[in-house]
């Protein structure tokens, strides 16, 4: 049921409109002034306002902006008894869906409410898909650490601050540094992101920078570098510590005068970007060493956001565990799979050294191995399949399932790393079969580099069935 607001400080009007509303169906709460108006559309979450523009302790108008800047889409239809054409366009500029003169006729009010009410929705489901589209998963949790993170993220996207993440590998710093785009003003503008670790030193600069035809030997055509595609939106540092010095300088200069100069030319582009920085490093200790600078370190950490270690959160990992089942036995097509509570207490003794990543590598483990409620002896079991999850002998010991699971004989299995290659081979020829044999998708699927998927691949005599 779509909740509405009204605010009106005439009576008669708000009566009306709310009787007509509720026999409609509307859940309808209202409002005699604007400051009262804004304080419940901060408090509650409304689908659609209609609001009076001229009232006494605030401008319908004024009412319109400050709500819109806390709540960008929020659908506002706007009613006055001195309707003018000016009145409308000003109203339609400031952000308004449509304008609406007193006394209302009751059918156009009707529809313009409807209409209202499913652009709205369209704007809700566009950015639910967007976010589909480009990996944005919520952040998972409520533990004390991570809704302190939720909450700085909310203070902070809004403005134009540099931020620093940091964490270990696989903690989520590429989904907080999503989240500060996705809830800043630069959300309809491009996210452009650049992992430093994995382009060369010598090819970092013309990555982030461009570079002009000729400018050296493989330069065989001009090409636009990341800042110039970040124009307007945000530009995501991933594994700052790894750039080299010459590139931290270069950025250096594109933060202090938001100009940058493309490798071999000589013509300066004005930039209009938000960087985001985001390590695993102690960048202290680096600039100790001499490998990162510490004027770029403090352009870069205006703000500081760390992601802590999966077991600094172990209270999390049901949230995260229950989640990831969901979504991988969607994208399979078959039907939801349950955990037992020992199985997620299991889970919750591991220690997870490569983080969030290396738990949904595990969900996903699970559901294609284990039948169809996952145990704390499925979790035994599948823990360490070539070199993953390390459980350590005590807690093997401890979780050790007393017989076999059913529909695995591990009789079979003379050593325990006899199974740890049997359960390997199975989880890579699943992926290859699931991308086609498509080995650069699976790569990335599994998270692990293509040489090494092909040395796996020739390691378990892995070949293609042709039908």
């Amino acid at each position: 049921m779509a909740k509405l607001l009204i605010i009106d400080d005439e009576r008669a009007i708000r009566s009306t409109l709310r009787e007509i509303l509720e026999y409609e169906n509307y859940e309808v709460d209202d409002i005699d002034n604007g400051v009262q108006g804004l304080e419940l559309i901060k408090k509650k979450k409304y689908d659609l306002v209609l609001c009076d523009i001229k009232m006494n302790r605030m401008d319908g108008m004024e009412v319109l902006e400050q709500a819109l800047a806390y709540s960008p889409d929020l659908p506002f239809i706007m009613i006055s008894g001195h309707g003018t054409v000016e009145t409308a366009i000003e109203a339609s500029k400031k952000g308004a869906f449509d304008f609406i003169s007193k006394p209302p006729d009751l059918n156009r009010l009707l529809i313009t409410v409807r209409n209202a009410l499913d652009r709205g929705n369209l704007v809700t489901e566009t950015k639910v898909l967007k976010r589909k589209a480009s990996k944005t998963r919520n952040i998972l949790g409520a533990s004390e650490v991570i809704n302190k993170i939720k909450e700085t993220i909310e203070r902070v996207a809004p403005t134009e601050a540099r931020v620093l993440v940091t964490g270990a590998n696989g903690s989520g710093k590429e989904l907080v540094a999503r989240w500060l785009h996705e809830k800043s003003h630069r959300a309809d503008n491009p996210l452009i992101e650049v992992n430093c670790a994995a382009i060369p030193s010598e090819l970092i600069e013309s990555e982030l920078f461009g570079h002009e035809k000729g400018s050296f030997t493989s330069a065989v055509k001009q090409r636009i570098g990341k800042f110039e595609l970040a124009n307007g939106g945000t530009l995501f540092l991933d594994e700052i510590g790894d750039m080299s010095l010459s590139a931290q300088a270069k950025v250096l200069r594109a933060l202090q005068e938001h100009k940058i100069t493309r490798v071999g030319g000589e013509k300066e582009f004005e930039v209009n970007v938000r960087v985001i920085a985001a390590t695993n490093k102690d960048l202290l200790k680096e600039i100790e060493d001499g490998n990162f600078r510490m004027d770029l370190y403090h352009r870069l950490n205006v703000i500081n956001i760390h992601v802590p270690h999966l077991t600094e959160r172990i209270e999390d990992i049901p949230v995260i565990a229950q989640n990831f089942l969901e979504e991988i036995c969607k994208d399979y097509g078959m039907p939801v799979k349950k955990i037992s509570d020992a199985g997620v207490i299991a889970l919750q003794r591991l220690p997870w050294t490569g983080n969030v990543r290396e738990l949904h590598n595990m969900i996903e483990r699970l559901i294609i191995l284990s039948d169809k409620v996952i145990t704390e002896h499925d979790v035994a079991a599948f823990a360490n399949p070539g070199g993953g999850t390390n459980i350590g002998a005590a807690h093997a010991s401890q979780l050790a399932p007393s017989a076999s699971a059913p529909g695995l004989d591990y009789e079979k299995f003379t050593n325990f790393q006899d199974y740890k290659d049997y359960a390997e081979r199975e989880f890579i020829k699943f992926k290859l079969e699931k991308h086609n044999w498509n080995v650069s998708k699976t790569a990335d699927d599994i998270d692990i580099q293509r040489s090494h998927l092909y040395s796996k691949i020739e390691k378990f005599g892995l070949k293609r069935t042709v039908e």
